[in-house]
């Protein structure tokens, strides 16, 4: 037999390949064909919380987000999406007094819960201390991590003056000392591109100095 015979062109062989993939696919069930919006919806479930003291009652997809929650649904967009990994703090809030990463938690966990964002910390012409503070020492450049910041570091001197301890000190059991280190430490999980690290530090030890 004669080799030539068994010579395949390259133009062949995409040829071939072309009508197999054109075969499967008219040969696939039209049910694993169907159109993904007609699959069922996701579960929502009811959730009612407190944000910056007004009553909320909302029905939420079950994955979403606290964050996305008070941008998406509640229209509070002054807590800002920064990273979505709990690793820059943009989207800082304070749950019942306490700061927490807001893209990192489910709004379902937050049933009853009292939230407070930026816009609760006060509002143009009733600010608060430390919102003044950051304006008169400039604590913010291009103002996207200013919100995190500002929840941060408020909820930082609270915790200093309860008594809770951080990871620098030398004695977890003594109380922790409001030093500039110790600010330092306990906000550096927000972080600012602009660097304005030292100008923020000086609000927060403005207000830290007035509240003593």
């Amino acid at each position: 037999m004669d080799r030539t015979d068994f010579d395949v062109s390259r133009r062949a062989v995409l040829a071939g390949g072309a009508s197999t993939a054109a075969f499967a696919a008219v040969s696939v069930p039209a049910a694993a064909r169907e159109d993904t919006r007609s699959l069922t919806p996701p579960p929502k479930a009811h959730v009612s919380m407190k944000v910056n003291g007004e009553a909320q009652s909302l029905e939420l997809d079950t994955r979403t987000t606290l964050l996305d929650t008070l941008r998406e649904h509640l229209k509070l967009t002054g807590t800002k999406k920064g990273c979505d990994h709990g690793q820059c703090g943009a989207c800082t809030v304070l749950v019942n007094g306490e700061r927490i990463n807001s893209c990192l938690t489910l709004a379902l966990q937050h049933e009853g819960d009292e939230i407070t964002t930026i816009e609760g910390l006060g509002m143009p012409g009733k600010l608060h201390p430390m919102q003044a503070a950051f304006i008169e020492h400039d604590g913010y450049q291009c103002g996207y991590c200013t919100p995190g910041q500002i929840c941060s570091a408020v909820a930082v001197l609270d915790e200093i003056k309860r008594g809770i301890p951080s990871h620098v000190q030398e004695d977890v059991a003594a109380k922790p000392q409001l030093s500039n280190f110790e600010l330092r430490e306990r906000m550096s999980g927000n972080i600012c591109r602009c660097g304005a690290y030292s100008n923020i530090l000086e609000a927060m030890e403005q207000v830290a100095g007035s509240d003593a």
